[in-house]
């Protein structure tokens, strides 16, 4: 299988920046086909008792990567798209996405990762994972790598209940996109790092 083929794949060795920044884009692909090509119904879809749809994890995984690479990382307001005020009670108002069109939802995703992966690349160029962030927690100064790791568990998370979520919609399973997936609604998947 060539590399072309699953550009997502980590490498076989790498380093550390390497393998942490592949993991973030192999776990953001996996989430991007698992919402990958549906209408505004299958975003809507919901699993009872859960608020939470794809559309809603496409907005919100949006929100993390920009909130992520401004706030977190630079302690800049990461622009009106996410006015914290509109949010509702503990983001409740984010998950729903139930005014947003399916090309509005993937286009929202896909944008926010292009930034990331732009704002990533600028921050490794000067500085490297030992970079300092502007956000603070009660421990002290937060490290890019720490950023990228909590990035990676939110992925996690979230696609794993993309997993359930998606099965309810159409019955599509699977641990990772098949080989030569690219996706069907939205902007292909020119954020991955190539390698």
């Amino acid at each position: 299988m060539a590399d072309d083929d699953m550009p997502w794949e980590p490498p076989a060795a790498g380093d550390e920046l390497a393998h942490l920044t592949a993991a973030v884009d192999r776990m953001r692909t996996t989430f991007r086909w698992k919402a990958d090509g549906l209408d505004a119904a299958g975003l809507a879809q919901r699993v009872a008792p859960s608020q939470l749809s794809l559309g809603g994890l496409l907005k919100h995984l949006a929100a993390v990567e920009d909130l992520t690479f401004t706030w977190k990382l630079h302690g800049t307001h990461p622009g009106q798209q996410w006015d914290f005020q509109s949010w509702g009670d503990n983001g409740t108002e984010i998950l729903a996405a139930g005014d947003d069109s399916p090309e509005t939802l993937y286009a929202t995703w896909d944008d926010a990762v292009a930034r990331s992966r732009e704002r990533l690349d600028a921050v490794l160029a000067d500085g490297g994972l030992d970079t300092v962030a502007s956000l603070g927690d009660e421990r002290g100064h937060l490290s890019l790598r720490r950023l990228l790791f909590d990035l990676l568990e939110e992925y996690g998370r979230h696609t794993g209940h993309a997993d359930l979520l998606r099965e309810a919609v159409d019955g599509r399973v699977g641990e990772d996109p098949p080989q030569g997936w690219v996706p069907e609604s939205g902007a292909p998947l020119a954020w991955i790092r190539n390698r």
